[in-house]
């Protein structure tokens, strides 16, 4: 007799879930596959009774519905989710496999952007608002978009959150007070801000809480400012110079107290960060698996600490071009207005993103401060692009703060701390790779072959090891072949590199407008560009500049064909030679 075969389990069964959060409870709404309601809409607070009282619920709908597969989505992950996201992911925590156990929810829990839900709910319900239609639209949201699921963070994480998430909302404080005291002493000392542009210094602090006035400042002698520490003996002079002929139009004792007041504010708020600073590398510490960030020359414990704490996990970021427009440490374009032709106006300026979160980018610039001193990576690419804008280099500091995020996502990702002599960072990457080329001289045949770096060091760029005599050649002597360099090169990009794009007017592959070469105002339209052959000409008779890209880049910067080769070799990171 043949035994029966086993019945097929019953399919799952899914029930989008919209949960919208608030201080003292939560919404949620169940709805089916089609949109219609899986079990009547419930409203719970924050307590364990209706933390009960909701898993409740979503039982009873297993017990109606059979297997049921859970979408449930978050209107929030802020603060008043956590206990929340916590008790959900314990829900669906329990192993299948585990002996004596039969978990009997299926939960994939996703936490939303508040302006995407937002958006999300506009479009479905219009200008209505209320905690219900914010539960429907995050339900027909988990069932419609299934969005990816969220990870729950261990508990080490949590707390690295919540540290950095007061850290935040000190800073932010701190640079309140501090903008109030400029407009106290705007009125009470105005030329102090002449003499120094830090009105938190601690010097400032304490000369202007002894002297918050500039009657009383007028009043000092020489010696009295010369006790307060760290103010700079060159700085005296000058102050009483300035306090005796002021403009300030208030004084007295009420302006007096006002002022020493919002100093004491910021010494407290001063004193409450680095509190908070030294709590935030503790928890860094307490990580259960470290990340080796704060091996990285320039990054500290602190920053390491902020970075980790936004980033939560490398695994999100597929490449690190996705962290630097995470934190928007990239620079973008600004232009206003257009001109008659619809043509943007020139000329073309960029400017640092204000994208990403302001706690970042502040420890970030501190950051690429220190590392273009003592980060051979950051201080090679600093120097390249100090080349390029002397006049500008706060420009170069966006760079090393890019080139940080760069080395924070590799040493991450390979769970090594970062090793300085990795990699030449000094050389450019088409030279380096050109340099493993070359045949070594016959004094270097002789000498032993550099050993191949250690297992155990950070991963970045893979590292050449060159003979030193054949860099040295290369570096001040490397061979260019002018027509494979202008087959990698079009006109187009490096118009646009020199800002001189929109300049030109045409729809055509022929463009026309002022000359470069000859004229500074952006006036005239003798200068002719064909796209296509990538050539260009000036019919004005006293300038008659005609040529291709290395002929245009060589008169735009005043140099030689040979270097204006080499430059375009390294500002666009093209082949030398074939």
């Amino acid at each position: 007799m043949v035994p029966p075969s086993p019945s097929p389990s019953p399919p799952l069964v899914r029930c989008g879930v919209g949960i919208d959060t608030s201080r003292y409870g939560h919404y949620v709404c169940f709805l089916r596959d089609d949109f219609q309601p899986a079990a009547p809409e419930l409203s719970f607070p924050e307590s364990a009774a209706g933390y009960g009282l909701f898993r409740h619920q979503l039982e009873r709908i297993v017990q109606r519905h059979g297997p049921v597969h859970f979408l449930v989505r978050l209107d929030a992950a802020g603060q008043y989710a956590d206990n929340l996201l916590h008790y959900l992911h314990g829900l669906g925590s329990a192993d299948p496999g585990a002996p004596g156990t039969a978990p009997t929810l299926t939960l994939t829990l996703s936490c939303g952007d508040p302006q995407r839900n937002k958006n999300y709910r506009a479009a479905l319900f219009g200008s209505k608002k209320s905690d219900a239609i914010e539960a429907r639209a995050a339900a027909r949201f988990a069932l419609t978009e299934r969005p990816a699921p969220s990870l729950p963070l261990s508990a080490a994480q949590r707390s690295l959150r919540q540290v950095v998430s007061r850290l935040q909302a000190v800073i932010r404080h701190r640079t309140r007070l501090v903008n109030q005291l400029h407009h106290l002493l705007a009125l009470a000392l105005p030329e102090l801000a002449l003499l120094t542009k830090d009105l938190a210094a601690g010097w400032v602090l304490e000369l202007v809480h002894r002297y918050p006035t500039a009657p009383l400042l007028a009043a000092a002698t020489p010696d009295d400012l010369a006790a307060i520490p760290y103010l700079p003996h060159k700085h005296i002079p000058p102050l009483l110079a300035h306090a005796r002929a002021s403009v300030a139009s208030l004084q007295g004792s009420t302006i007096e107290e006002l002022v020493r007041d919002q100093i004491r504010q910021v010494r407290d708020t001063s004193a409450r960060q680095k509190r908070l600073e030294k709590l935030l590398v503790g928890a860094y510490r307490d990580l259960p698996q470290p990340n080796h960030l704060d091996t990285i020359n320039g990054i500290g414990e602190v920053t390491a600490a902020v970075l980790t704490a936004f980033m939560v996990d490398c695994d999100r970021f597929a490449h690190p071009g996705k962290l630097v427009a995470y934190f928007g440490a990239l620079p973008v374009e600004v232009a206003s207005g257009v001109d008659r032709d619809g043509q943007p106006r020139g000329p073309k300026r960029y400017v640092m993103s204000r994208r990403g979160n302001d706690l970042v980018r502040r420890y970030l610039w501190m950051a690429a401060l220190s590392a273009v001193r003592c980060n051979p990576a950051v201080r090679a690419l600093y120097a390249r692009v100090v080349g390029k804008h002397p006049q500008d280099k706060a420009i170069a500091i966006g760079h090393a703060m890019r080139k940080l995020l760069h080395l924070a996502l590799a040493v991450w990702k390979t769970g090594k701390p970062f090793d300085p002599a990795h990699y030449h960072w000094d050389v450019p990457a088409h030279l380096e790779a050109a340099l493993t080329d070359l045949p070594a001289p016959p004094e270097a045949e002789a000498e032993p072959a550099p050993a191949p770096a250690a297992a155990n060091q950070a991963a970045g760029h893979k590292p050449v090891e060159p003979a030193q005599s054949v860099v040295t050649a290369a570096r001040h002597n490397p061979f260019v072949d002018f027509g494979h360099l202008k087959k990698q090169l079009s006109l187009q990009r490096v118009l646009d590199h020199l800002g001189l794009s929109a300049r030109l007017r045409g729809s055509g592959l022929q463009r026309r407008g002022p000359c470069p070469l000859h004229r500074g105002d952006a006036r005239g339209r003798t200068f002719s560009v064909h796209l296509g052959e990538h050539v260009f000409q000036c019919f004005e008779p006293s300038c008659g500049r005609k040529g291709d890209v290395i002929d245009l880049w060589a008169g735009v910067h005043g140099t030689s064909l040979r270097d204006a080769a080499l430059d375009l070799v390294q500002t666009f990171n093209l082949e030398p030679a074939p």
